[in-house]
């Protein structure tokens, strides 16, 4: 759970406590919001938490295509498709 008091750190504590910081990310997988000059500039997340948060927006883009195939009619029945992958067979 994202704990404002936690978890929002100003850039120069980043510098000063850089070790605790990517600990304290790995081991609680909350992302620490790194501001400068009192504004939000960077989020620092653990390895996993960026990886799922990178294959579910690559999720997300293959559905929309998908989506707006189907809208477009830019689709196949399932015995166009049989043949398609017959003759890519032989």
């Amino acid at each position: 759970m994202f704990n404002l008091s936690k978890d929002i750190r100003p850039i120069s504590y980043i510098k000063a406590h850089t070790a605790e910081m990517v600990k304290q990310v790995g081991e609680k997988r909350n992302p620490i919001v790194i501001t400068q000059n009192g504004e939000a500039k960077a989020v620092l997340v653990d390895v996993e938490s960026y990886q799922n948060l990178v294959d579910a927006t690559t999720l997300m883009k293959i559905i929309s295509i998908g989506e707006r195939d189907f809208r477009d009619g830019a689709t196949l029945t399932q015995e166009e498709l049989d043949v398609r992958i017959e003759s890519l067979l032989e």
